[in-house]
């Protein structure tokens, strides 16, 4: 049996420069940080050596890796060229689709699991471009590189996208009185609308490339996540809400659907009650709102969103990592 436990994550600025269609033009950057959530993979030796069964939403059992409908098991099964006699299973602290980029730590996750399952050589790097490999060239899906490298790296991190397709990590290594405060600072609403980001994100691609404004939306986001690294590193806590509302005042003109009515009356709503800042978590729709908010202010917004979910988290540092390797 082995089990690895993969975080979801965070990301606070600077969100779709993770895009090829941006990063190939100019550098991207995005500022994000994983929590304690976490997507967990678990294999071990199915009692039929010659068949596969997996187990997430649904169960299957099949006699060949071809035969799976889960894209991203079949993918990786079949470049780590297992054919047989393993059971893959997923449990998750949140679903999909809520903008915490679930599938890549689905992906990293079951790289992992895999890749000790084989005794190959785990590595950061290895399992983030691993992910990456297997989501956008494989499989084509119009997502960027930051939730596989945040899901398989973890922490505060800031996370560049290099036109070479390099991806540079730099870990925000804050006082500790700091990382805490600035936690405090953060309120976290899940809105509901579990939504799939492909379609938001194929128009973003498309607008990116073809109209300026757009594009330059995004230099400013991109600009915004360096920004937001050297003000956290100087103490100055409170930049991050008022950076955190001009970048969602920005990702709202990147394409259709992104917000809607309902969402801005929430974002309202909650400016109105002190936050000085927010933004809708992953690509858009639906999912979770975050705020930034003064700690002695936190209680009031809760209670004046009190018909959404309060979700309750803390930073972790480690990324995905094996947790049981045994019989």
């Amino acid at each position: 049996m082995i089990i690895t436990k993969t975080p979801f994550r965070i990301s606070f600025v600077g969100g779709g420069s993770d895009l090829r269609s941006f990063y190939s033009r100019r550098k991207g950057a995005v500022l994000s940080t994983t929590i304690n959530k976490y997507m967990y993979i678990s294999s071990h030796d199915f009692f039929e050596p010659d068949k596969i069964r997996t187990k997430y939403s649904v169960t299957e059992t099949v006699s060949s890796v071809a035969e799976l409908k889960h894209p991203i098991l079949r993918t990786v099964l079949t470049q780590l060229q297992i054919s047989g006699g393993v059971e893959i299973s997923s449990i998750a602290d949140v679903p999909s689709g809520t903008g915490m980029g679930s599938s890549s730590s689905f992906t990293v996750g079951v790289l992992h699991n895999l890749m000790v399952r084989q005794q190959n050589i785990v590595t950061k790097e290895k399992l983030a471009a691993g992910a990456c490999e297997v989501e956008i060239d494989i499989l084509g899906e119009p997502i960027g590189k930051q939730d596989q490298y945040a899901a398989a790296y973890g922490g505060l991190n800031l996370i560049e996208f290099l036109p070479d397709e390099s991806v540079r990590v730099t870990p925000l290594y804050l006082k500790p009185e700091n990382k805490k405060a600035l936690e405090e600072h953060l309120v976290l609403f899940y809105i509901g609308s579990q939504r799939s980001a492909s379609a938001i994100l194929s128009e973003q691609n498309k607008n990116t490339a073809s109209q300026i404004e757009k594009f330059n939306a995004l230099c400013q986001m991109a600009d915004m996540a360096e920004e937001l690294y050297c003000r956290l590193l100087e103490g100055d806590l409170e930049s991050m809400g008022h950076l955190l509302h001009k970048n969602w005042q920005l990702k709202r003109q990147l394409a259709g659907g992104i917000s809607n009515p309902t969402i801005d009356e929430i974002y309202d709503t909650a400016l109105k009650a002190g936050a000085l800042g927010g933004k809708l978590l992953g690509a858009g729709g639906g999912g979770f709102m975050l705020f930034f908010i003064s700690p002695h202010r936190k209680n009031r917004l809760i209670e004046t969103l009190n018909r959404l979910r309060h979700f309750p988290f803390h930073f972790e540092n480690e990324g995905s990592k094996l947790i049981y390797f045994g019989d």
